[in-house]
This record gives structure tokens, sequence and C-alpha cells, in this order.
């Protein structure tokens, strides 16, 4: 991967880079081995200069007359989201949420490993989703040591959401993908992702009733 320079990269650039990645992903399986700044606006609804100037973050990679080699694109984007390491993680909570997050991701996303899950419900030890066990909350410790844990991913009532982000925390958790209802309070060095499910399609519901206003 080129050197990218010290500067600090926008949130927006950042926020682009998955979707980077995905259409890449999605080209490289249908066989186009390069593809233009135009050619990618025209899929992504991003501007054509707008690609070039969030690629020029991290190197460019492009030549001119030529664009862009799709595969050599992936990979490089795929290395800058930290795709070429391996990530552990754990799932706390293995209801239906928890349960379809793994059987989706465990056969989508290269660079994450699935490596147990964990829940309060006595009857859901020692059974497996996918290939994944469910073990009791007092092996969490335990585990995240041994397995050398840096995500969880928490799909917990938010009551316990909190309490289960401390304690994750003080076991070296690196890192939280929230799906409960509830914003984490987390040492600063431990990063959290939110995603609440109902903010997105409260935000659906604005855009709807916002164009039937307008038209």
């Amino acid at each position: 991967m080129r050197a990218m320079d010290e500067r600090e990269i926008s949130p927006a650039v950042i926020d682009r880079l998955p979707r980077y990645f995905r259409y890449l992903g999605v080209l490289k399986e249908d066989g186009v081995e390069k593809i233009s700044s135009q050619e990618l606006s025209s899929l992504m609804n991003v501007t054509a200069s707008q690609i070039r100037q969030d690629l020029n973050n991290f190197g460019g990679f492009g030549q001119q007359g030529y664009g862009y080699n799709v595969e050599y694109l992936h990979e490089e984007i795929g290395k800058i989201l930290g795709l070429d390491k391996q990530h552990n993680l754990i799932v706390m909570g293995a209801g239906k949420l928890g349960q379809a997050l793994i059987n989706y991701m465990m056969y989508r996303n290269r660079g994450f490993l699935f490596k147990g899950a964990f829940d309060t419900d006595a009857s859901l030890w020692g059974r497996t989703v996918g290939d994944i066990r469910v073990f009791p909350p007092e092996k969490l410790e335990e585990f995240i040591r041994d397995n050398h844990i840096d995500i969880a991913v928490l799909t917990l009532p938010k009551t316990e959401a909190q309490a289960t982000a401390e304690r994750l925390a003080a076991a070296g958790i690196r890192a939280i993908w929230n799906f409960a209802h509830v914003d984490l309070k987390v040492p600063g060095n431990v990063l959290v992702e939110n995603v609440h499910l109902q903010d997105s399609l409260l935000k659906l519901s604005y855009k709807i009733h916002s164009y039937e206003r307008d038209n």
C-alpha cells in the first residue's frame, strides 16, 4: 500500500471506504479488470472528482489514461480498512439478532472471525450457532484472554448493555459493535460503533414525509 500523508482523514471519506470496497468486490467477481473514476461514479452515485479526492488521501492508486485496476484497488482499500489482519469477535447475546449476525457474517466478511457467543439463558449454553458455541457469562474474561478477542458485538437489551460494556472494557476488549438501543459510556481506549436500527428507520420515515410534502 502506498504511504499516506500524516494528515487526518475526514470521517466522510472513511464512511465511503466500505462502499468502494463493496462495489469493487462486485466488479472483481464480475470479471471487470479496470474502471475509470467516471464509470465508478455512475455506479456509486458519487462524483468522479470526489472519488479521485478520496483515493488521493491514500496515494491515488490510478493511472492517467488507464483508470484503476479493480483487483489491486479492492485489495488496497481492504488493507486500509484493516482486512488484511484477522479480528476475533464474540457476540454478547445469542438471541435472534445475535444468531442472525453470526450466520450472515460467517460467510461474507473476510478478516472477521467469530470465536464464541455468550448469553445468560442457560438453555442456550453448549448449543452452537453455525459453528459458534454459546457460553455462560462467567467464562467471559477467560475466553477473551485465551482467544485474543478484540471486538465484541452487543445484541443485548439496553438494560444490560452498559454494565456489559464496562465488563468488556475491563477485560481488554478494544472495540464494541453496539446494536443495543443505548449510547454506551466506555473508556477512551475502547472504540464503539453504534448501529441503532430504529434511528435508521426513523430517518427513512422522515425522507418519505419530506418527499410527500415537497411533491
